[in-house]
């Protein structure tokens, strides 16, 4: 077992099954209202997991979710989570013009703050979504209040990812960007931070590389998951091709019982209070 020396970044990307970025094309935004919406079960059985494990952390929510269901920002925040923004209708930011960037970031941050009763500090980019071609977006999300960004995976990926950027916390501007976490080795940058990668890859090699990263860097890692990443019983979509299907899919069966694993081999907290050094 690894030893508990390095705190990381625990951080929850809340939104439903049906907002995926790659279920877009079968799945219109005039139907999101209709579909069965699983997030409230799914973020109360985190909590709960969270709870069992005496852990912290960061919750990227969307102004969507977050007005529909205002009840579960109150259990967040009620538990010691931060509230983050996952922006307004889980657009892609590279998909908008900075005009409706700045809108989209902002009305959800103004939702969001209103049932937190807190400020929201942090944002984090459907999809990765900032990348070399709209760097644009950090000058919208300083100018909107943001303190930190989670947005840019610094790894080569067919929808999203920015190789060459910097590995950790670095500043653009004002505003501190805190990248998904990777690996350096074979003079490549390897996904170390959750999301469809660690429900693929061996329970084994997700914990070993999230140890390299504390021992050999000596910095805390940043995970991710979905709620619906542990929700075995979602609808299936039909119609999707066969990697998107496997992408959503694979051993979402096994994904509780893996965090639960993980939670106990590290300490996790809240990007707030890691990066900013503020409660």
């Amino acid at each position: 077992m690894p030893a508990k020396l390095t705190v990381n970044a625990l951080t929850i990307d809340v939104e439903d099954y049906f907002q995926v970025s790659a279920f877009a094309p079968h799945i219109p935004r005039s139907d999101w209202a209709i579909r069965e919406c699983r997030v409230e079960r799914n973020v109360d059985c985190i909590l709960g997991m969270l709870d069992d494990h005496d852990t912290k952390a960061t919750f990227f929510t969307l102004g969507w979710i977050a007005e529909r269901y205002p009840e579960i920002i109150k259990r967040i925040v009620a538990n010691g989570h931060e509230i983050a923004s996952h922006g307004y209708g889980h657009e892609r930011a590279s998909d908008q013009t900075p005009e409706a960037f700045f809108s989209d970031i902002q009305v959800a941050k103004l939702i969001l703050e209103d049932l937190a009763g807190t400020e929201v500090r942090g944002y984090r980019a459907p999809s990765f979504s900032i990348g070399e071609k709209n760097l644009w977006a950090f000058e919208c999300l300083e100018r909107a209040g943001y303190l930190y960004s989670s947005s840019i995976y610094p790894i080569q990926h067919d929808h999203y990812g920015m190789p060459n950027a910097p590995r950790h916390a670095h500043k653009i501007g004002e505003l501190l960007e805190i990248p998904a976490t990777t690996l350096r080795f074979f003079n490549r940058n390897w996904p170390a931070s959750g999301g469809g990668y660690f429900r693929l890859m061996p329970y084994s090699l997700s914990r070993w590389m999230i140890q390299r990263v504390n021992t050999v860097d000596k910095l805390s890692a940043v995970f991710y998951f979905h709620p619906w990443e542990i929700d075995a019983e979602q609808p299936r979509i039909p119609g999707i091709g066969v990697k998107t299907r496997f992408r959503h899919y694979v051993n979402i069966h096994r994904m509780e019982q893996r965090l639960h694993r993980l939670l106990g081999d590290f300490s996790w907290g809240r990007m707030d209070e890691l990066f900013l050094g503020q409660p």
